[in-house]
């Protein structure tokens, strides 16, 4: 595509200098950009469609890097990227060695802070912002936050730190109406009704143009009044909840007029206290298929641009677990589904249709969520919350401290366990084996296939003690080869003295690694490394090799290794893990392959 202004762009400082013509001819062209490249590596479309105007006009206003913006999540940050010197590189979005779809101080130097989940830019900036100041540094630091980033408790927990600040803080509220899911809750009704205030702009607008034919005063009267509009807008708002919390709020204005948002920024800008900007835009803005169903086009793999997603329903694990939790939910009015604004990523879309009632969508609070489940649990209910791996790390203390101790029947589907590819480091889910397993009271097992993921899940309903059921993103590899036994481990292959030890979506490779070479195979369908019988049966081979997709310390290969070697087991154990590093983008076998967890890793261990 040819891109004149775009591709003339190497720093965001050049904004500066074009006019509001070329300015909006750029963000066509970065619109353009945008789905052009999404359509073929994949990656977060209609939140990237959303936010161009607004990234442009945070660009033009401010003085990259010196000012740092965060964009929380960093899943929007695409026209960031582009305006900052990332342009000839775009092509390469989300693909290995290449840029990643979400912000990275390692990659540029305009990516202030580490992004990936939600609800943490208000703390992150507000922390830089005061290191500015401390270190006697010029800048500022802007928070981008989403209205669904809103429904995080840590948001919340960061305002209450501002508020009591004089600084000259300004959060960004990009309010699209959703996360990635519909947008819940009091705080998305009470948005919906401050942008329902149109009496107040309506008074406001004729109010300004009295003011402005007035000779000789009537433009400083103008500006006193908007720098000092609190008492105007409490009249007609009766105020809002970020002033109740010691902001200043700004705002509503349309994200995708330039002139109005670059006004808005300059006068928030210079606020002498903390300051909430309140900016409406639409996800998908600009390609009518994602303007249509944002949440389908909130992440996409490779499309047809022309034709837009693919709309053929595709079987997954994420899929079968919902379909599963009807089931159960049919026969048994205890079961209840808790999401964390992941109700499609999650599978469970159909359940909420059908059983409104017992499904819970709490918004982007992990935390709340688990503590909500332990709730339900108490009170006799069989909650099942799905959840990303990587987002459940956020609920780590309430599993242990208010479902474990007192070891209540939550139910956790732990969706994307391990590589998730090319979202990259924040995203993978290698870390729940080690601080799941850690747990007492806790079981976790990891199904193979689709059949035994139904079969756990229907098991475990009955359990009342705390489940986590772990399993990848996609498909199944191959839908004959591992049914459901109820057996805690299964033994494959030939009578050898080197035995796989593995478990999940690596199972599929170690069979035919082991058929290959003539080894044994041990699957685990339960993680312990306190089954006696497994260490017994481990005991019978001279070499052990372990491949686990997970990170290595304090995985379930070391743990049943150390009570292999407090028995005194005197073979040779060679244990295949992600060894201390965090995962870059690639696709999932360039991965796998890289940390030795596929099936020719194996089949060169076992020689």
């Amino acid at each position: 595509m040819d891109y004149k202004i775009l591709n003339t762009i190497e720093s965001p400082q050049q904004l500066k200098k074009l006019n509001f013509s070329e300015l909006n001819i750029l963000c066509s062209e970065i619109r353009d950009c945008i789905i052009d490249t999404v359509s073929k590596n994949g990656g977060h479309l209609a939140s990237n469609l959303g936010t161009v105007e607004l990234t442009v006009a945070l660009h033009r206003v401010f003085d990259c890097p010196k000012d740092s913006i965060l964009f929380d999540v960093g899943h929007q940050s695409y026209t960031h990227k582009l305006l900052t010197g990332r342009f000839h590189s775009f092509n390469t979005l989300r693909s290995e060695n290449g840029i990643s779809g979400f912000t990275d101080p390692k990659e540029s130097d305009y990516d202030a802070f580490i992004s990936g989940h939600s609800s943490s830019a208000v703390s992150a900036a507000y922390g830089i912002y005061k290191a500015k100041k401390l270190n006697g540094e010029n800048g500022t630091a802007v928070a981008v936050v989403g209205d669904g980033a809103m429904t995080g408790g840590m948001v919340f927990e960061a305002i209450n730190n501002i508020g009591e600040d004089k600084a000259k803080f300004l959060i960004v509220l990009n309010d699209n109406e959703m996360s990635i899911s519909q947008n819940v809750g009091s705080l998305a009704r009470h948005l919906n009704k401050i942008r329902s205030k149109s009496s107040y702009h309506t008074f406001k607008d004729g109010l300004a143009r009295f003011l402005n034919s007035i000779p000789l005063i009537g433009k400083w009267l103008h500006k006193l009044l908007f720098r000092s509009k609190t008492v105007l807008k409490n009249a007609i708002y009766h105020s809002n909840v970020f002033e109740g919390l010691g902001l200043n709020y700004l705002g509503p204005v349309d994200g995708h007029n330039l002139k109005d948002v670059i006004n808005l920024l300059n006068i928030a800008k210079n606020q002498e206290r903390p300051t909430i900007l309140h900016v409406v835009t639409a996800k998908g803005k600009g390609y009518k298929f994602a303007e249509e169903n944002a949440g389908k086009y909130h992440g996409v793999g490779p499309f047809d641009p022309q034709c837009g997603v693919d709309n053929a329903l595709k079987r997954d694990y994420s899929s079968v677990a919902g379909e599963t939790l009807c089931e159960l939910a049919d026969a048994d009015k205890k079961i209840c589904a808790l999401t964390a604004a992941m109700s499609e990523g999650t599978g469970l879309n159909d359940f909420a249709l059908r059983y409104p009632e017992r499904f819970f969508d709490v918004g982007i609070a992990e935390q709340h969520a688990m503590t909500f489940a332990a709730g339900l649990a108490k009170g006799g209910l069989s909650p099942y919350f799905a959840v990303y791996s990587s987002f459940l790390q956020r609920a780590y203390d309430q599993i242990i401290h208010d479902v474990a101790i007192d070891s209540l029947p939550v139910k956790i589907l732990v969706d994307r366990a391990g590589l998730v590819g090319e979202d990259g480091k924040t995203h993978h889910g290698l870390f729940d084996i080690s601080f799941l397993t850690s747990i007492p009271n806790m079981t976790v097992y990891s199904p193979a296939s689709f059949d035994e993921l139904k079969e756990i899940i229907k098991k475990t309903a009955k359990y009342s003690t705390p489940v986590a059921v772990r399993y990848p993103r996609g498909k199944e590899i191959n839908s004959d080869l591992f049914k459901f036994t109820d057996r805690n481990f299964d033994v494959f292959g030939a009578d050898s003295d080197t035995v796989i030890v593995t478990f999940g979506r690596l199972s599929y490779f170690a069979y035919e690694a082991s058929n290959e070479n003539n080894v044994s195979f041990i699957k685990l369908n339960k993680l312990s490394a306190s089954d006696s019988q497994l260490i017994n049966t481990l005991f019978k081979f001279n070499k052990i090799c372990f491949f686990e997709e997970g990170i290595r310390s304090g995985g379930i290969s070391e743990q049943i290794a150390s009570r292999l070697c407090e028995n005194g087991f005197k073979g040779q154990v060679i244990i295949n893990a992600i060894d201390n590093d965090f995962v870059s983008c690639a696709t999932v076998d360039s991965q796998l392959k890289k940390y030795n967890l596929d099936k020719n890793a194996m089949l060169g261990v076992t020689k």
